[in-house]
């Protein structure tokens, strides 16, 4: 499964001569290719905003790529958000600084906007955050920091 804004963009050939030069899109777009390539580019598309499997719902979070997508997981009336690459590289530097940009964001401004609509929403509904580039075990709570957001991360316990 495959968010349909994100094939869209990846499989398009004008859009991947448009990325020709920048050596971040070019790569981007080859592996890309190569690894839907090696599937037969067998995939099924879905949209923002709907169940991709029982509990789990997809969120568009676009900016980093054009369909950059998070997803909700859902058990009962607990939720956890699970967020990619919103903030990516040194993350706790994009969470403090959201308006900062990755140089791997591909449309920078939608980035910045998306940044602060996903971690609002997840302050709203006091949602924990599995956030990729966080430090170990990467759930975190997100608040509110000056212009910027923290991430309050969870305490780990290895005894269950």
């Amino acid at each position: 499964m495959v968010p349909a804004t994100e094939w869209k963009f990846w499989m398009d050939d004008g859009e991947m001569s448009k990325g020709m030069g920048n050596p971040i899109l070019e790569g981007n777009f080859k592996n890309i290719r190569r690894v839907f390539d090696a599937l037969g580019r067998k995939v099924t598309p879905y949209d923002a905003g709907k169940e991709v499997a029982p509990g789990i719902t997809s969120v568009a979070s676009p900016g980093h790529t054009p369909g950059h997508t998070s997803f909700v997981v859902a058990s009962g009336s607990d939720k956890v958000l699970v967020q990619v690459d919103i903030t990516a590289g040194a993350a706790f530097l994009f969470v403090k600084h959201p308006e900062w940009s990755l140089a791997s964001d591909v449309d920078k401004p939608l980035a910045v906007q998306t940044r602060r609509k996903i971690y609002d929403m997840a302050m709203a509904e006091k949602m924990p955050i599995q956030a990729f580039h966080a430090a170990f075990p990467g759930l975190v709570r997100v608040e509110k920091d000056g212009d910027g957001y923290r991430w309050i991360p969870a305490i780990w316990n290895a005894s269950l």
